[in-house]
């Protein structure tokens, strides 16, 4: 365990189908028509390192409202502020920065169990490592060549700031930016630029910088996700964001895109109706889903979103009590 994930243990203690929803928790039934169009991206303070399959960004403005202060008090919730939002499967980690970046929330503590993801965070929440970071993306030069050089090294002979840029690379450079293996570099990329069209290494180091300067209301460990909501489940003071990057049916994202693409929904789902904070919980809206949520008591709407090729779809949102989704429409 590194010096940040003690520092934060040792707080952790003083941190005191035409219908779009269900009934559950008094939650009305949403319809369509309630719900705007898909959040444009453009319009959202784009904050992480990653560019994600299945990146969050878009979700921001119900963010703000679901962690607004009004939108807790009309649940009888406190305090306003929450203590800390616990991130359980955090990958690109948009939601976590949001929150501490926006004031929305005291600390955010995230979690992933993917090795190549938590080098990257490990490394941007250290001073050493991420100054080593930046000075690696400032010398680097974008060639097939080194590309290639850089990708094939051994994850064991590199240091904690190479392992980063590594992962940071490959995720910039592969298709969708899918860092499980097997994934295949870009070959045309925007307006023909191939691997170039997503590499923007002044735009990484802005948000490396911002996420420095968030740094100590940040904290990350390497682990399981479930071991950590377990730790805080009886805090009223912890609100959960879950967006578990795997699928229950194993169609779309999960096994092509992740390299950890087993779970077991059902646990999560019964671990997620027993805490005693608010949480917000993300899926794909298919049947299996609904019908877990429902078997467990959960209100669930569905909301508009736009993938990565552009195309509408639904996210089904889970909570104990979805009411701040009739507040004012996200921005």
């Amino acid at each position: 365990m590194g010096s940040k994930e003690q520092a934060f243990s040792l707080m952790a203690p003083l941190f005191g189908d035409g219908e779009m929803a269900s009934h559950a928790s008094g939650t009305a039934p949403l319809q369509g028509k309630d719900f705007p169009e898909p959040v444009n991206v453009a319009s959202v303070p784009q904050r992480s390192p990653f560019r994600y399959p299945g990146g969050k960004t878009w979700l921001v403005p119900y963010i703000r409202r679901w962690l607004s202060a009004k939108g807790r008090a009309s649940r009888g919730l406190s305090p306003a502020r929450p203590t800390v939002l616990l991130e359980p499967f955090a990958g690109g980690g948009s939601v976590s920065l949001t929150a501490v970046a926006e004031g929305l929330v005291e600390q955010a503590l995230m979690v992933e169990l993917d090795e190549d993801v938590a080098a990257v965070w490990q490394t941007l929440l250290q001073e050493e490592p991420c100054a080593q970071l930046l000075q690696l993306l400032q010398s680097f030069e974008l060639t097939p060549a080194e590309v290639e050089d850089w990708l094939i090294r051994p994850r064991q002979t590199l240091s904690l700031a190479e392992h980063a840029f590594q992962t940071l690379l490959r995720n910039r450079v592969s298709h969708g930016g899918i860092l499980a293996p097997g994934a295949g570099l870009l070959k045309h990329g925007e307006d023909g630029r191939g691997l170039r069209s997503r590499w923007y290494p002044a735009t990484l180091r802005r948000r490396i910088e911002e996420i420095a300067r968030l740094s100590p209301r940040l904290a990350f460990i390497h682990g399981d996700g479930l071991e950590q909501l377990r730790q805080y489940q009886g805090r009223h003071d912890v609100v959960s964001f879950i967006d578990p990057p795997y699928t229950l049916t194993g169609k779309k994202a999960g096994r092509r895109l992740y390299r950890y693409s087993e779970l077991d929904h059902e646990a999560l789902l019964a671990l997620v109706s027993c805490l005693a904070g608010d949480f917000l919980v993300t899926y794909d809206d298919t049947p299996e889903v609904r019908t877990l949520a429902r078997r467990h008591g959960l209100a669930l709407a569905a909301v508009p979103m736009r993938t990565t090729h552009h195309r509408k779809q639904m996210e089904l949102l889970i909570g104990r009590d979805l009411r701040w989704l009739a507040m004012s429409q996200p921005s």
